[in-house]
C-alpha cells in the first residue's frame, strides 16, 4: 500500500495523551444504519409536527379573525345605532352632549368612559379605536362623532379570549398526541427506508465473503503450479528470460492471492456482529513470529530486519490472529517501501504514559506526502509513485486499523519524503493478570529462554 501522509494518526494524537479509539469498520457500519434511521425518522417526525402546527395555527387564526370581525360589527352597529339605555351584551354606550355624558342602566366597568377620547372626537369629528388591558379582562373602545356630540363604544372581549384559550388547550393535547404519532411514524418509515440500504450492505459482505472463498482454491493451485513449472525449468535448463517470466507469473498470483485474502479479511471484518472472544496475548510472541517469517522475504531484498525486544512478555487482551495480520501489515509496508539495503527497526515496550504497550516500525525509506496525510488509512487508496513491487488494492493499512482499533488501540504515523517513516501501534496492556501469569507459566522454559536473549538488540536478516 503507498503511503500518503506525512503525520498522522488514527483514534489517538501523537505524544502526550492517547484518546480512545473511535469504533471499528463493523461497528461504524452500524452507526451509519442507525444514524440514517435515526435522521429519516427525525425528518418525518418533524414534517408531520410541522404541519399539524401549521394546521394548528391556521385554525387558531381563522377564530381570531372571526372574532374580530364580530366585535368590529358589533361595534360599528351599537355606535350607529344604539343607544345608551340598551346596549348590547358585553357592551356598553356612552353619549357625550352639550359637555354631558350619559350612560346606560348596567355600571360600566371602572376606568370608563374615556373622557378623553370622547373631548377629542368631538373637536376632530374623528373615529378613534384602542384596546385596553384592565380588570383582568381586553376591552376595544371605538369612539365617534354624532351629531353634535360623540358616542363611544365599550366592548368586553372576555368570551372570545375565552373561546380563544380553549382553543389553544384543544390543539396543544392534539400536538402532543401528534407529536407522539410522528414519532412512531417516524421509526416506522426510517426503518423500511433504510432497510435495503441495510440488505445491500450484507448482500455485499457476503458477496465478497463468497467470491473470495471461492477464488482462494484457484490461486493456491495456480501458484502451487507455477512454482513447480519454475523448479521443472531450473532443472531442464530453461532459458533465463523464460525462468524470469514464470518468477513474475508466481509474484503476481500470490499478489493477487494477498488481496482475495485482504477481502475476505475486510468482509469478515465489517460483518461481524458479535464482539470476539477475547484472551490474554503475549504482543513479544506475536512479533517474533511475524518477524520470523518475514525475514527471508525482507533477506531477498536486502534489507536488514532489527528487533529491539523487551527483557520479558507484555500481554494485551485481544485475538492473536488479529494481532499478527496488524504487525504483519506494518512489516510488509515498511519492507515496500524501504530501498535496498535499507533498515527497518521494531521496538517493543512499555509507553512511557499510561497502561499501553508500544510498538514502533522505523524504516528509511521513501516517507509520506504530507499532502496526502489525511487519506493514509483510507480503504483503496493508492499514493501515488512507488515501485513495481507495491501490490494490493489499498486494503492494508485500512485493515490494519480495524484490527487496532477492534482491541482498543491506537495506531500513529510519522514521516517526510525520503526519509523514512515511523508507525506507532499502541494497545491497552492487559489487566487480567491471572490469566497473563497463567499464560506466561504456559510459555515454559522458551519464554523464559526469549526474555534472557533479548535484553538487546537482535538483528533479523
Amino acid at each position: 500500500m503507498s503511503r500518503p501522509g506525512g503525520s498522522t494518526g488514527t483514534g489517538g494524537t501523537g505524544g502526550g495523551s492517547w484518546a480512545e479509539p473511535h469504533g471499528s469498520w463493523a461497528t461504524a457500519e452500524r452507526t451509519v444504519l442507525r444514524r440514517a434511521r435515526f435522521r429519516i425518522g427525525v425528518l418525518v417526525g418533524v414534517l408531520i409536527t410541522l404541519l399539524v402546527a401549521l394546521v394548528s395555527w391556521v385554525a387558531y387564526m381563522v377564530l381570531v379573525h372571526a372574532q374580530n370581525e364580530q366585535i368590529d360589527r358589533e361595534l360599528r352597529y351599537t355606535l350607529s345605532y344604539g343607544t345608551p339605555t340598551a346596549p348590547p351584551v358585553c357592551a356598553w354606550l356612552f353619549a357625550l352632549d352639550d359637555g354631558r355624558v350619559t350612560a346606560g342602566p348596567v355600571p360600566a366597568p371602572p376606568g370608563f368612559p374615556l373622557r378623553a377620547d370622547l373631548d377629542a372626537a368631538v373637536a376632530s369629528r374623528m373615529t378613534t379605536e384602542r384596546a385596553v388591558s384592565r380588570n383582568g379582562t381586553r376591552y376595544v373602545i371605538r369612539t365617534q362623532a354624532r351629531g353634535d356630540g360623540a358616542v363611544q363604544a365599550v366592548f368586553d372581549t372576555r368570551y372570545q379570549l375565552s373561546d380563544r384559550r380553549h382553543l389553544l388547550i384543544a390543539l396543544l393535547v392534539t400536538s402532543s398526541g401528534s407529536v407522539l404519532a410522528a414519532i412512531v411514524a417516524g421509526t416506522a418509515v426510517s426503518r423500511r427506508a433504510v432497510a435495503p440500504l441495510a440488505e445491500a450492505l450484507a448482500t455485499q459482505r457476503r458477496f465478497v465473503t463468497d467470491a473470495s472463498h471461492e477464488l482462494r482454491t484457484p490461486i493456491t493451485v495456480a501458484y502451487t503450479r507455477v512454482q513447480v513449472l519454475i523448479r521443472r525449468g531450473a532443472a531442464s535448463g530453461l532459458p533465463a528470460d523464460h525462468r524470469k517470466g514464470l518468477e513474475q507469473l508466481a509474484a503476481t498470483v500470490r499478489r493477487l492471492g494477498e488481496i482475495v485474502d485482504d477481502l475476505l479479511l475486510s468482509a469478515r471484518l465489517v460483518g461481524s456482529a458479535a464482539e470476539p472472544v477475547r484472551e490474554p496475548v503475549d504482543l513479544v510472541g506475536v512479533v517474533e513470529a511475524a518477524v520470523a517469517a518475514k525475514a527471508d522475504r525482507l533477506a531477498e531484498q536486502t534489507v536488514t530486519l532489527e528487533f529491539q525486544r523487551p527483557a520479558g512478555p507484555l500481554f494485551v487482551d485481544g485475538v492473536a490472529s488479529a494481532l499478527r495480520r496488524a504487525v504483519d501489515e506494518l512489516l510488509t509496508n515498511a519492507g515496500n517501501h524501504s530501498p535496498a539495503g535499507g533498515h527497518i527497526v521494531l521496538a517493543l515496550g512499555r509507553a512511557q504514559r499510561g497502561r499501553w504497550i508500544e510498538l514502533t516500525v522505523t524504516d528509511n525509506g521513501d516517507g509520506f506526502d504530507p499532502a496526502a496525510a489525511e487519506r493514509l488509512f483510507d480503504r483503496f487508496y493508492r499514493g501515488p509513485g512507488g515501485r513495481e513491487r507495491r501490490s494490493g488494492l489499498g486494503l492494508g493499512l485500512a485493515l490494519m486499523r480495524e484490527v487496532v482499533t477492534g482491541h482498543r488501540g491506537t495506531i500513529e504515523a510519522v514521516g517526510r519524503p525520503g526519509q523514512g517513516a515511523t508507525f506507532t501501534l499502541r494497545l491497552p496492556e492487559s489487566t487480567d493478570t491471572a490469566a497473563a501469569a497463567g499464560a506466561a507459566a504456559g510459555a515454559g522454559a522458551a519464554a523464559g529462554a526469549g526474555a534472557a536473549a533479548g535484553a538487546g538488540p537482535r538483528r533479523e536478516a
